[in-house]
């Protein structure tokens, strides 16, 4: 059945190889977006089908522009990413993706994850289900994430290397407001330094090294 795709990946190259291979499928790209911020705006926008998130994206990262998505659109959210670690999976799930595909595998599996969540179910990767059968059975504990989807916003960009000013600028908050976002993270996390900030982000997939 063909659909409209809303593609959101920050390399341009890796878009155009997956708006070919999505439309040699029959469904219609409808939009790309560059970061997670622009994929929220065209979902709000054009409304599409499915949308197909990168995890790793420059202003908001996939994880957190799934809610924002959903919120905005009907669109049904495949995130697709090079992390196959157990909790961006959980993570990805809980914040309401239907889809997680691996990108080395996404020639064979991106087409066939579309499939299976129109017709209402979940898709993971092979190799991502595994792990979650695994998990699973052994009954493993994910830590919970300390940090609320604003801070993990706010984290993301001062992990960017955006300023304060910039980040209210951004978000639409006033400098104290941001201020405050950024005291609050780094007493959760017990970080007090910009560099420990950047070094969590990239741990959490938040930005990449």
């Amino acid at each position: 059945m063909p659909c409209r795709v809303l593609l959101a990946e920050d390399h341009q190259i890796v878009r155009q190889g997956l708006r070919a291979l999505l439309e040699k499928a029959g469904h219609s790209v409808v939009g790309e977006a560059a970061d997670g911020r622009e994929a929220c705006e065209l979902a709000q926008k054009l409304q599409p089908n499915i949308a197909v998130l990168d995890l790793a994206m420059p202003l908001l990262n996939g994880l957190d522009a799934i809610g924002e998505i959903r919120r905005v659109s009907p669109s049904t959210v495949i995130l697709l990413t090079m992390y196959t670690d157990r909790p961006y999976v959980l993570q990805a799930l809980q914040a309401g993706a239907k889809g997680y595909v691996l990108k080395t595998q996404a020639a064979d599996d991106l087409v066939r994850a579309i499939q299976e969540v129109l017709r209402g179910a979940v898709y993971l990767s092979p190799g991502v289900a595994v792990g979650l059968v695994d998990a699973y059975l052994s009954k493993e504990e994910e830590p919970k994430d300390p940090l609320t989807p604003r801070e993990r916003q706010i984290l993301q960009l001062v992990a960017e290397g955006k300023t304060t000013k910039a980040i209210g600028e951004l978000l639409g908050i006033t400098f104290k407001t941001a201020e405050s976002h950024r005291n609050r993270i780094m007493k959760k996390l017990d970080i007090h330094q910009t560099a420990g900030l950047v070094r969590y982000a990239i741990r959490h997939g938040l930005v990449r090294p």
